[in-house]
């Protein structure tokens, strides 16, 4: 019998996972970038935005790791925290509805939304945005901002006339990112609602990145075009995003599971 891997494949507006659990699974002898590729891969694979495994930590609850389908490791991932959250909320069935996670980013404090005792919805505490400058790209100008990954966020008076998988990869690998960058276009629509598309670093297009949204809701406010919160338009849904008086970024979103299966390595 081949070997198997046990996951959950889960989803926050339609940016998706494949989620291990390694105190459940044995990782040690896999090689993980390999296995992100392969589990990732849409037509061979189970297909997924990304590979989150579940870790135990020194320094917080739980740690999560973030790997790209290129292999790739990101530092952060805001609808990815919030799957991670419910997961463990609902598998380590959790009384504490604030859950400390570390990650490459630092620590965040993801808070489930509950229902009936079920995860409907976390926020998350993304800490403090970082406004790196401009930078003129492609014929756009681009704000550089952090949110402990990079983004590059661009605004454009027609979300539809961009063509992200054209532009996308050029922004992504331009020199001016020495880590590379996921890049944002928005369209303000008022000054409290924005819509946005997605070049995800590591991923290519997708429907939805937590962090992207908080970027582009950050530099948003910097420009001048809107409040301090706003609702964010993806492809795959609505986040609520807020930018604090105290500089902290709070994301506000669904996490879904959708199903759990076996994968053989």
């Amino acid at each position: 019998m081949p070997a198997t891997l046990n996951f959950s494949k889960m989803h926050g507006l339609g940016n998706d996972f494949v989620l291990v659990d390694s105190r459940k699974e044995s990782l040690d002898k896999l090689e993980i970038k390999k296995l992100a590729i392969d589990i990732c891969d849409r037509h061979f694979g189970v297909g997924a935005d990304g590979l989150i495994i579940v870790w135990p930590s020194q320094k917080a609850h739980y740690r999560m790791q973030v790997i790209n389908p290129d292999g790739s490791e990101a530092e952060m991932c805001g609808n990815g925290i919030r799957c991670f959250a419910k997961y463990v909320y609902e598998t380590d069935q959790l009384k504490e509805e604030v859950i400390s996670v570390e990650t490459i980013a630092g620590t965040m404090l993801p808070a489930v939304i509950l229902k009936e005792n079920k995860v409907i919805g976390v926020e998350v505490d993304l800490g403090e945005p970082k406004d790196e400058g401009e930078v003129k790209l492609e014929g756009f100008t681009f704000r550089k901002i952090s949110m402990g990954n990079p983004h590059a966020v661009a605004f454009v008076k027609e979300l539809a006339e961009i063509d992200l998988v054209v532009t996308g990869p050029i922004i992504e690998n331009d020199p001016h990112f020495p880590n590379r960058t996921n890049v944002e276009f928005v369209e303000v629509l008022n000054d409290k609602e924005i819509e946005i598309g997605v070049w995800e670093r590591g991923a290519g297009e997708t429907l939805a990145c937590g962090t992207g949204a908080c970027a582009a809701a950050v530099a948003s406010h910097l420009s001048g075009k809107t409040g301090r919160r706003v609702i964010a338009h993806l492809p795959g849904g609505n986040l609520d995003i807020e930018w604090g008086q105290d500089n902290h970024v709070l994301m506000r979103g669904p996490a879904e599971k959708v199903f759990e299966g076996k994968f053989e390595l």
